[in-house]
């Protein structure tokens, strides 16, 4: 897909590239409240039987795994703070009841061979997912900066963790979806076919080398959805199906103003699903003025933006992704 490089900061290197000039809105005033995780142990199957899904997501505690990911620092490829993540995201999965398997590849960058993990959790055994809910974990790369990507991969990887335990205490529908983290999405220096989306481009090639791809009907991207000022912004070119879905889902829980479309296509990591014949849908807020800059930290989300998200997600998975 051609894009235009946009450049947020005085880095020379991008990410999430849009066809023409971004326009951000203004940062969201700041507010967080995090919560005290260890102690708090799932609800009952029972209670959890008479609450739906998308009311048992709690955005409090998508925001402290957030938190948690935030503190381990800046988290490029092929560092001690990604590994350190990942230690925690797979601690987090496996108490849920997830299987969690490291998928291990190297791609040649910008700045040499990097050494990259993806991370693919399933629920049970005895049945194939068809549908794929995915985030980013890494960071993007400054030499000269502390990027830590509250929002910018954090948050996605948050929701998408609070969505694995809700998901969890409901095993009919855990087993039919595959949570993938995908490590390199930020380009080093520019998205072109060979900097940035490392690891949904493997992920993608792998599935088609292994006669995979058929396998899913459509999956879900998050990425940068912690803004207290949340809009949704799918690309214009998402899915019909599916953004007609979500755009449901959104109307169902009374939230459906914050959700619209880009008026430009955007380049992430559901574009290799995509190209490859699986329809993946971006839930993505392009408008964020810190995007790529150290002012991307925490004070910016907001518990209760991650749990509109989640919640949608989990509305659509639960009523209509299946159907």
């Amino acid at each position: 897909m051609a894009t235009t490089i946009f450049n947020a900061s005085s880095a020379s290197s991008v990410c999430k590239t849009s066809k023409g000039d971004s326009r951000f809105r203004r940062a969201a005033p700041v507010i967080l409240a995090l919560v005290f995780l260890a102690g708090c142990g799932p609800a009952s199957t029972k209670e959890n039987a008479q609450k739906k899904i998308w009311e048992d997501f709690s955005g409090d505690k998508a925001l402290a795994h957030v938190q948690a990911m935030v503190e381990f620092g800046p988290r490029p490829p092929a560092t001690d703070a990604i590994e350190k993540t990942r230690a925690y995201l797979i601690k987090q999965l496996e108490a849920s009841g997830w299987k969690v398997q490291s998928q291990n590849f190297s791609d040649d960058t910008p700045r040499g061979k990097v050494q990259f993990v993806n991370l693919i959790a399933t629920f049970g055994g005895d049945a194939a997912p068809s549908f794929l809910v995915c985030s980013h974990y890494d960071t993007k790369t400054f030499d000269n900066a502390q990027f830590v990507g509250a929002n910018d991969g954090g948050s996605s990887t948050g929701v998408l963790v609070e969505l694995a335990r809700v998901l969890a205490e409901r095993p009919d529908l855990a087993k039919r979806v595959e949570l993938v983290f995908f490590d390199g999405e930020e380009a080093y220096v520019a998205f072109t076919d060979t900097d940035g989306l490392y690891g949904s481009r493997y992920f993608a090639k792998q599935l088609a080398a292994q006669n995979k791809a058929n396998q899913f009907r459509g999956g879900i991207l998050f990425d940068m959805v912690g803004d207290k000022s949340l809009t949704i912004t799918l690309p214009p070119d998402s899915p019909a199906d599916l953004a007609r879905g979500i755009f449901a889902s959104a109307e169902a829980l009374n939230v459906r103003k914050h959700f619209t479309y880009f008026d430009r296509d955007i380049t992430d990591d559901h574009t290799p699903l995509n190209e490859m014949g699986i329809p993946v849908i971006d839930l993505i807020d392009f408008d964020y003025p810190p995007w790529h800059t150290p002012g991307d930290t925490i004070d910016k989300l907001s518990a209760e933006s991650l749990r509109i998200t989640g919640a949608v997600a989990a509305h659509y998975l639960s009523e209509s992704a299946f159907k």
